[in-house]
């Protein structure tokens, strides 16, 4: 396990950014941006302008580990700053706790969405919320099990800890296989889920119906505007080491008209998506409707795909719960 960050480390890093990337009648206004006290000033001004180095040292002297964190990962999304994303990286901090709004598994109408503050991700869901679940902790570099997943289930409905997450586990496995659309989701959904039983609840949870996923260290690679795309994955794993899987279950809607007729328009603008999707970090699987039947031999195969994709990125450590 990688030694913890020094904060005279991480302090330096930061304003070393930001001295390389902010011009110093700017770097005032860009640090209130951030949270760090200032007086727009002459004296404050003449500060930048003497070292802005120095400056921003001084503004974030009594930050703590946490907050220096947080202010780092906002840095990294806004410049381009290789070294600090590498001192990031090497502590294995991840995106911590600048991840946010996860929202998945309606069992209903979708949700309308909005952003109440742009700059630091504040949204809202203004309709159909209470079809809609939330997850809005903080995620570490382990990615999202399946046993925070319940953990968070449980906090959700006002439970405490408990040494057995079994009952919760499977009210939580009901509540998502709602939210599914069709047979070959929920096949797909119940083959991987049968792998908690056989390595553990530590394994990444399978998350169906994502509509908003917020992901600052894959936003700022985006080379589309906006945010993602696509409205609404049908499925999401988040893996150790800020892997972002995303599978797709296609039916002929995604090819074909209503009536059957091939649609060479809707086909195009899906490749362009999953090119974006690409492009911007994740991992994209792809699976065809008729090949996750049980005349297809559909859980067989999703069986050894599952078990391939996870042990390729170290998602399996053995051990069944």
């Amino acid at each position: 396990m990688a030694a913890p960050v020094k904060l005279s480390r991480l302090r330096a890093e930061i304003a070393g950014a930001l001295s390389a990337n902010v011009k110093s009648y700017d770097l005032p206004g860009v640090c209130r941006r951030y949270g760090l006290t200032t007086h727009d000033s002459d004296e404050t001004r003449q500060s930048a302008f003497r070292s802005k180095s120095v400056f921003v040292n001084l503004l974030t002297s009594e930050l703590d580990l946490a907050q220096l964190l947080t202010l780092a990962h906002r840095i990294v999304e806004d410049y381009e700053v290789p070294d600090l994303e590498e001192l990031l990286d090497a502590n294995g901090v991840g995106v911590t706790g600048e991840f946010k709004n996860l929202i998945f598994g309606a069992n209903g109408p979708k949700p309308q969405i909005i952003f109440r503050d742009a700059i630091n991700n504040d949204i809202e869901v203004v309709r159909n919320a209470q079809y809609c679940l939330i997850f809005d902790r903080p995620l570490g570099p382990q990615g999202l099990t399946w046993s925070e997943l319940v953990s968070w289930w449980m906090a959700f409905h006002g439970r405490g800890e408990a040494a057995d997450l079994k009952p919760a586990a499977r009210t939580l496995y009901k509540r998502l296989a709602e939210s599914l659309d069709s047979p070959p989701e929920r096949l797909l959904f119940k083959a991987y889920c049968a792998l908690y039983e056989t390595h553990g609840f530590h394994i990444p949870a399978l998350i169906p119906q994502v509509y908003l996923h917020y992901d600052p260290y894959v936003r700022r690679d985006l080379m589309f505007s906006g945010d993602i795309g696509r409205q609404r994955m049908d499925f999401l794993l988040l893996l150790p080491g800020r892997v972002r899987v995303v599978l797709e279950v296609d039916g002929v809607q995604h090819y074909a008209r209503p009536d059957g007729q091939a649609n060479p328009q809707l086909y195009s603008e899906m490749v362009a998506e999953d090119r974006n999707l690409r492009l911007a970090g994740y991992e994209l699987y792809r699976f065809g409707g008729y090949e996750l039947s049980p005349a297809a031999g559909g859980a067989e195969m999703l069986t050894k795909f599952f078990q391939a994709l996870l042990q390729r990125h170290n998602a399996i450590s053995g051990g069944v719960l």
